[in-house]
C-alpha cells in the first residue's frame, strides 16, 4: 500500500483549472520520485484518467549504440492506446497519426458515452516520450490546438523530470506560447508533511519517534515521498539506513545511477562532478569551477542551472540589505540530501556493499557525521522557511527577501554568514543560526553570532534579532542569557 501526504495547495489549483469552463493544460516539473505522475493520480480519482509515460533510457542504453528509438516510444504510445480504449492494432509510424486517435478515441467517449465525465490526459516523462523524434512537438500542439483545447470537461497534464528540457521546449518555446494555464513546480514534502509518515500506524505498536532519529532518517531522504514510504518506522534509523542504504540491490544504493543517467544521459560525469564538488559545502560559481578545473564560462553556468531546475542545487544571492535589491555575489549549494548522504557515505562503500560486509552498528561510524548532519539539518530548515515565518509571526507578505547571507571580506568590512536572514519590509532583520551538535549548545552559540551581527554592515535604522534554531537541546546558560530573540526547537516544525 502506497500513502499520500501533503500537496494540498497543488490539489487545490487543479481542482479549480478543472472546474473551469474550459480545456486546461497544465506542466508538472520537479525532481525525480518528487510525486508528479502520483500527485496527478490521486487528483484525477473522480476523474477519468488516461496516461501515457515516456519510456526511459536505460544505463545500458547510454553506453551503447543502442538506445531506445523514437519508433520503440511510439510503439509504446499506441500499445496503451490501444489497451486503454479496447482498439485493433494501432499504426506507429506517425506521431500524427496517433494522436488523432487519441483525439478521436477521447471526443468518442465524451460525446457518446459519458458526455458529463471530466478527462484527465497525463503525458508523463514527456522528455523521454519525445527524443529522437524532431516533429514530435510540432504534432503535440497540433495535438491539443486541433483536439484536446475543444473539450471543456477535459484537463492535459504534461510531467516530466528533465526540467530543463520542459523549460526549453515547452515552457519557453513560442509554440507553446499563450497555450500553458498553470505550471506546478513540486518542491520536496514539508516537515509537517513528512510527519505523516512517521505517525503511520502499522509502522508499529504507536511507538514514538524522537526528533533526533526523525533528523538522521531525514538527513538522508529529504521530504522526497518515495524515499520516505520505503522507510519502515517500527525499525530504528540505523536499521532503516542499514537496509536501504548499505544492503546490495537497495533503492538508495542504485537511485544515484538511475537519476544521473535518465536524467543527463552522457553528459552524467559532469553533472556528478559539480554535486561531488558541493558536497562538502556552498561555493561561489568561480571556486566552484576551479575545484572543477574548468573555467567560468556559459556552459558551466547552463550546467549549474540544469541542476537547479532538476531540484538537486539552489543558488542562493546575498542582498543590499539598504535597499533589498539582489546583488552579484552569489554561491551554489547542494540542496538535495540524498545526493550527499549517496556522495558521502554509498559510493566510497560500493564494493563492500556488494560483498555484503558494509554493516553500521552505529550510526556514528559515518566518517563526519556531525559536520554532515548540520548540513543536512540546515537544508531540512532552508526547505521549510514558512515555517519559520509562522513560528516568528512574521507573514510572507512582510518578507523583503530572505536566504542564506555573506558579506565578503574587503579592506573596509569584515566577512560573515548567516544559515539565513529574513529581511521584512518594517527594516528587521532576522538572522537565523541552524544548528546541529551531539551536545547541548552553550554560550559559544551566542558569542559567534555576536561577532558574526558585529561584523555586518548593518544600515541606520534597521533592527536585528538573532534566531537559534537547534535539535539536540541548549544548556541552562545559554536560555536564560537571554541573547537570542527566539530559540526555536526542530521538534517544533514537526508539529510534535
Amino acid at each position: 500500500m502506497t500513502y499520500f501526504f501533503g500537496r494540498k495547495p497543488e490539489l487545490a489549483e487543479l481542482e479549480s483549472q478543472i472546474r473551469q469552463p474550459r480545456a486546461s493544460f497544465i506542466v508538472v516539473t520537479g525532481r525525480r520520485r518528487i510525486g508528479k505522475s502520483r500527485l496527478i493520480e490521486e487528483f484525477a480519482k473522480p476523474y477519468r484518467l488516461i496516461k501515457f509515460s515516456g519510456l526511459a533510457p536505460s544505463p545500458v542504453s547510454l553506453s551503447s549504440e543502442k538506445k531506445i528509438s523514437a519508433p520503440e516510444q511510439r510503439a509504446e504510445f499506441a500499445r496503451r492506446l490501444a489497451n486503454f480504449f479496447s482498439l485493433p492494432p494501432l499504426k506507429q509510424d506517425d506521431w500524427g497519426d496517433l494522436f488523432d486517435a487519441l483525439s478521436m478515441q477521447v471526443q468518442i467517449s465524451t460525446q457518446e458515452k459519458l458526455p458529463n465525465q471530466k478527462i484527465v490526459i497525463l503525458f508523463d516523462e514527456i522528455s523521454w516520450m519525445g527524443m529522437d523524434d524532431p516533429t514530435f512537438l510540432s504534432k503535440l500542439k497540433d495535438l491539443w490546438d486541433d483536439g484536446l483545447k475543444k473539450n471543456p470537461n477535459l484537463m492535459f497534464v504534461l510531467c516530466g523530470s528533465v526540467s530543463s528540457w520542459i523549460e526549453e521546449n515547452i515552457l519557453s518555446s513560442t509554440g507553446f506560447l499563450g497555450r500553458v494555464h498553470r505550471v506546478l513546480h513540486l518542491q520536496e514534502l514539508s516537515l509537517l508533511e513528512c510527519q505523516g509518515f512517521f505517525k503511520l500506524k502499522n509502522h508499529g505498536a504507536g511507538a514514538e519517534v524522537s526528533a533526533l532519529e526523525k533528523l538522521q532518517i531525514l538527513a538522508v531522504t529529504g521530504g522526497v515521498p518515495l524515499y520516505l514510504e520505503s522507510m519502515d518506522f517500527s525499525k530504528s534509523a540505523l536499521q532503516n539506513i542499514q537496509s536501504l542504504c548499505f544492503t546490495p540491490g537497495a533503492l538508495l544504493v542504485r537511485e544515484f545511477d538511475q537519476i544521473f543517467s535518465d536524467l543527463f544521459s552522457k553528459r552524467n560525469l559532469i553533472y556528478k562532478n559539480i554535486v561531488q564538488a558541493l558536497s562538502a559545502g556552498p561555493l561561489e560559481p568561480k571556486m566552484l569551477c576551479e575545484k572543477l578545473g574548468q573555467a567560468l564560462s556559459g556552459q558551466m553556468t547552463q550546467y549549474f542551472q540544469d541542476l537547479v531546475q532538476a531540484g538537486f542545487l539552489e543558488r542562493d544571492y546575498t542582498w543590499a540589505i539598504k535597499t533589498g535589491t539582489l546583488g552579484r555575489l552569489s554561491r551554489y549549494r547542494l540542496s538535495d540530501n540524498y545526493l550527499r548522504f549517496y556522495l558521502k557515505y554509498i559510493e566510497p562503500k560500493l564494493t563492500q556493499i556488494q560483498q555484503k560486509t558494509a554493516v553500521l552498528t552505529n550510526i556514528s561510524q559515518l566518517h563526519q557525521w556531525p559536520v554532515i548532519l548540520g548540513l543536512q539539518f540546515e537544508n531540512l530548515i532552508l526547505h521549510n522557511r514558512h515555517l519559520i515565518f509562522e513560528k516568528l509571526g512574521i507573514s510572507p507578505e512582510e518578507v523583503e527577501v530572505v536566504g542564506p547571507y555573506f558579506q565578503s571580506r574587503t579592506a573596509k568590512q569584515k566577512g560573515c554568514q548567516f544559515d539565513l536572514l529574513i529581511q521584512t519590509k518594517h527594516q528587521t532583520l532576522w538572522a537565523c543560526e541552524i544548528k546541529f551538535s551531539k551536545n547541548l549548545l552553550n554560550q559559544n552559540v551566542a558569542d559567534d553570532m555576536a561577532e558574526k551581527i558585529k561584523a555586518l554592515s548593518l544600515p541606520r535604522g534597521f533592527s536585528m534579532r538573532p534566531v537559534l534554531i537547534h535539535v539536540s537541546g541548549v544548556s541552562e546558560n545559554l536560555e536564560s542569557s537571554g541573547y537570542f530573540s527566539r530559540i526555536l526547537d526542530f521538534s517544533e516544525f514537526l508539529g510534535a
